[in-house]
């Protein structure tokens, strides 16, 4: 680690230099559970996540920037606009080692510029530089921009588009080809605070305690080259799986009412690579190369290269509106990204938009006179504009499902989590799902634990996570616990879900990287603390055991395909995984004795 933290305080346009304590590595280990304890004191229920005083937290881990196993990555921390709760999220490409190469392990920005801008880093140097005239434009238009006025090439951008600037509570921030921190609307959060882009390029090469660890880290990295996971990724991208997750029953179709997409062969990974795949795209010294380079050579959506859409996309405008035109998805995911808005929650609000049309519930005198019928992809376009314009229906669409539904008075029929659209994961087709979604930090989300992996077989024995029946609900919660906490180490270090890394492994390296020594049991209870932690924050900003709930339609059997009759006994998960945690079953707060034995005291006394 650096143990340095550039803080930029907007309203005044003053930065300085935080030194971290070498002790907050050793506990939390760097990502998003350090984010959690540097912000914890900030986070209070009457903090305004659109005002000056919600602070957003950039944040890498010890492995970022190291050519190890899949790390080029970084998180983005603050308190969500979409859920009100902790936010998170999560982005590869080259950001975040750049921010390692400028001497810093993170980035905090506080209050709110007068004006638009953007930052620039060139290692010590920093400027806070006008954007007025980068306002309003899209997300790659802005990354060329700023590096042709910075006069450097290599310069990395991260920034926001249209959405983020309007303060849509879904926004993103977008860097390199297409990657994006995608969830929980932390562009809205860079738009409250006219904050465009932040530009970095660093010089300084990384040093790290053991002098073998680069001959660790290449051995890790030969042998996640030759995993099977990453074969599929690299030839297929993350849709390499959705014929067989559409045979299981875990793909949702038609706003999660159906199971079983008969077009699949349109729209999978495999039509892609076979049809208008071009390249791929990968995150710094990644050996899987997951991003996918697409052409579209004719037709309505004509275009040259450009990036492909990666699985939540595909199936969040494709089976989950019914449409099997992969051009036309591609288009749409492409919209979103220069755009700056989550393609989960925008095709998840527009799924349920169509829902309710086709159910009764609205008409076109409330949807601005659109006819909403399935499988019509311009018509999801034009609903992608007017939620940008914030105007009519479009303001609706603009606040996320679950309160477009509750305008509407069924907050039921929204397929949310704590205010986060569902990922493209349904739980009946693998039941351990259904526990992570009721319980993740930051919602509906599928990133704090792909548990979905392991009920096909991806199982970790070395942490007594083990693959059971995925249509069963009882005996998955100590497996569900264990696998979350190796999610949170991952979200720390920050090494990407898809990288099949064994915990030795990444144990090994980090021992290596950082001097530390920990022991198995040590290292993963760093994953149980960074989890109890962000527990603990979300306890304080309102949520109870009440909240650790699923929406109607997944608790809901499905009456055909590979989930057919499948049922999800959440109470009797929940009743099993509040022991494994060590959480109070009725509070659903971790216990005293629980924060005590991680080593919380002080929120203990909180």
């Amino acid at each position: 680690m650096i143990g340095k933290l550039l803080v930029i305080d907007l309203t005044h346009g003053t930065t300085g230099v935080r030194t971290l304590d070498p002790q907050l590595f050793r506990d939390f280990v760097g990502g998003a559970s350090l984010a959690a304890k540097l912000l914890y004191e900030s986070l209070t229920p009457s903090l305004d996540p659109l005002s000056p005083d919600n602070p957003l937290l950039f944040l890498t881990g010890p492995l970022t920037g190291s050519s190890g196993p899949a790390v080029g990555r970084y998180v983005v921390c603050a308190k969500s606009p979409l859920t009100n709760i902790w936010a998170e999220s999560n982005c590869g490409g080259f950001f975040g080692p750049e921010i390692r190469f400028a001497g810093y392990d993170g980035i905090l920005f506080t209050g709110r510029a007068s004006s638009p801008v953007y930052v620039w880093i060139k290692n010590e140097t920093v400027e806070l530089r006008d954007a007025s005239h980068l306002w309003g434009g899209d997300t790659y238009e802005t990354q060329t921009r700023i590096k042709n006025e910075v006069n450097d090439s290599l310069a990395r951008v991260a920034c926001i588009g249209m959405a983020g600037e309007r303060l849509i509570p879904y926004a993103l921030i977008l860097n390199d080809h297409g990657r994006v921190a995608g969830r929980t609307g932390m562009g809205a959060v860079m738009g409250s605070k006219n904050l465009k882009a932040i530009a970095v390029r660093g010089g300084s090469p990384l040093s790290f305690a053991d002098p073998t660890f680069n001959q660790k880290r290449s051995r890790a990295n030969l042998d996640l080259r030759n995993d099977n996971v990453t074969q599929v990724l690299r030839e297929m991208g993350s849709s390499g799986a959705s014929d067989y997750f559409n045979y299981l029953g875990e793909m949702p179709v038609r706003y999660f009412s159906r199971s079983g997409f008969e077009n699949i062969d349109k729209v999978s990974g495999a039509t892609m690579a076979e049809t208008i795949l071009s390249g791929v795209s990968t995150c710094h010294a990644c050996v899987i190369a997951c991003g996918r380079k697409v052409i579209l050579p004719d037709g309505d959506y004509k275009r040259g290269e450009s990036k492909g859409p990666e699985y939540e996309t595909i199936v969040g405008f494709g089976p989950n509106l019914e449409i099997s035109d992969l051009a036309a998805i591609t288009h749409l995911g492409q919209l979103c990204d220069s755009l700056g808005v989550d393609s989960i929650s925008m095709s998840g609000t527009i799924g349920l938009a169509f829902m309710l049309y086709q159910q009764g519930v609205i008409t076109a005198k409330d949807t601005n006179g659109l006819e909403l019928k399935w499988g019509e992809a311009r018509t999801v376009e034009k609903l992608i504009h007017l939620a940008l314009t914030r105007e009519g229906f479009g303001e609706l669409l603009a606040r996320g499902s679950k309160a477009l539904a509750k305008h509407f008075g069924v907050e039921e029929m929204a397929v949310q989590v704590n205010g986060l659209e569902v990922a493209y994961h349904d739980p009946r087709g693998a039941t351990g799902m259904g526990l992570v979604y009721a319980t993740s930090p930051r919602g509906a989300c599928h990133n704090q634990s792909d548990y979905f992996m392991v009920e096909i077989g991806n199982s970790m024995s070395e942490i007594g996570v083990e693959m059971a029946d995925r249509a069963a609900s009882e005996g998955k919660a100590l497996s569900v616990a264990r696998h979350q906490w190796w999610r949170t180490l991952n979200n720390s270090l920050v090494m990407c879900v898809f990288a099949n890394v064994p915990f030795n492994t990444a144990r090994e390296l980090i021992n290596a990287a950082t001097g530390f020594d920990y022991s198995a049991e040590e290292f993963l209870r760093c994953g149980e603390r960074g989890w109890a932690l962000k527990r603990a924050i979300n306890n304080r900003l309102g949520l109870t055991a009440k909240n650790d709930t699923l929406p109607r339609a997944l608790l809901t059997p499905l009456s055909e395909g590979g989930a057919a009759g499948v049922v999800i006994n959440l109470q009797t998960m929940l009743k099993e995984y509040y022991e494994v945690q060590g959480w109070d079953a009725v509070t659903g707060k971790p216990t005293r004795s629980t924060l005590e034995r991680l080593g919380l005291k002080d929120i203990v006394e909180q």
